[in-house]
């Protein structure tokens, strides 16, 4: 009596390395655009938080500083939008980056960090 064998086939493994390939490639280009989406919002949550009741004037210097230790380079202290709500600030950085994936193909992505979400 045989057993039968179990196991993948060389066919299965090539289309399954295939796939892993394309869903590492998105993941390796994309990824740097979201880590720099969360370093961006914790800079405004933290900005708010410290810069309660400075002025537009200091919170975008303040911003620009900050950006330049956190590595922040898609958005700039002209670019953010700040309110003040009773004694309250909210920062809000609205901005798109583009990602080039192969060829003359990209994905666009829109992000918004508040600091009251």
């Amino acid at each position: 009596m045989r057993v039968k064998q179990l196991g993948i086939s060389l066919g299965g493994l090539m289309v399954g390395a295939a796939i892993f390939i394309v869903l590492a490639m998105f993941g390796m280009k994309l990824g740097p655009s979201y880590l720099e989406f969360f370093a961006i919002k914790k800079a405004v949550n933290a900005i708010a938080e410290e810069k309660s009741g400075a002025s537009v004037a200091e919170i975008r210097k303040t911003w620009d500083a900050r950006a330049t230790i956190d590595d922040i380079s898609s958005v700039k202290g002209s670019d953010i939008e700040i309110t003040k709500e009773g004694g309250a600030v909210t920062i809000t950085a609205t901005y798109r980056k583009e990602v080039p994936m192969v060829g003359n193909t990209g994905v666009y992505i829109d992000f918004r960090a508040a600091s009251k979400e």
